[in-house]
């Protein structure tokens, strides 16, 4: 984004007013569009450019286009706009300051792209959280409109292929959001992990291979003491 395009987009938010403006007109602003074709961007200061200028002018509130591109770099590469992309979607389901919700069918476009998260996009937010943890609230705002996401996340969780920290806050986000579907993977997962470590503990002579994962002990007891008190 250049000073010019900028100075234009300055010039236009005062046309953005919740009740001036209905959704799918937003698009219509060149600076919005040229905002968003910025968040495909091989470099990711222009791709965070465009993103702040979108939640400057409040086009992710009120575009369902917009907040779509947004969806579309959950994965990105950049952390720091990974962050950046999961506040900005979370903040679409969350009243603003004057207490008003985004409208509805931003809302609700946003929810039905949410509910299509699969492996690929729940590692890459249990990634984030690893990354930064204060961001929990955040994910697990969005998580909250995917209702079939325990599966995925239990798959993650026992994978000992993934790193440890992944299947740490893949754990810790079944019991942020409530995923009592999760709970008889979880209650598996802890009767292996004790009776590994209760065997490595009656053999304390053999090498200790395979025990890291013992250290997610603390988080399955704590997760399933949430989702069993739901």
């Amino acid at each position: 984004m250049d000073v010019e395009q900028e100075a234009l987009l300055v010039s236009q938010l005062p046309l953005f007013e919740f009740g001036d403006i209905t959704t799918g007109m937003v698009e219509l602003f060149p600076t919005v569009w040229g905002a968003a074709e910025s968040l495909s961007s091989a470099e990711s200061k222009h791709r965070q450019q465009g993103l702040d200028l979108l939640v400057k002018c409040g086009a992710t509130r009120l575009s369902p286009l917009v907040n779509y591109v947004i969806f579309t770099r959950i994965t990105d590469p950049d952390m720091e706009f990974r962050a950046l992309v999961v506040r900005s979607l979370a903040d679409v389901l969350t009243p603003d300051e004057k207490g008003r919700p985004a409208p509805e069918p931003v809302r609700q476009h946003l929810v039905a792209q949410l509910a299509k998260l699969r492996t690929r996009e729940i590692y890459a937010l249990a990634q984030l959280l690893a990354y930064n943890p204060d961001l929990m609230p955040h994910v697990a705002r969005l998580m909250n409109s995917c209702p079939y996401a325990g599966h995925h996340l239990a798959d993650l969780a026992s994978s000992r292929k993934a790193p440890l920290e992944i299947r740490r806050y893949a754990i810790r986000l079944a019991g942020e959001v409530g995923y009592c579907d999760m709970i008889p993977a979880l209650e598996r997962m802890l009767a292996r992990l004790e009776t590994r470590v209760n065997g490595q503990q009656t053999m304390s002579f053999a090498p200790p291979a395979g025990m890291e994962d013992a250290e997610l002990l603390p988080d399955v007891k704590g997760t399933l003491i949430k989702l069993s008190s739901l």
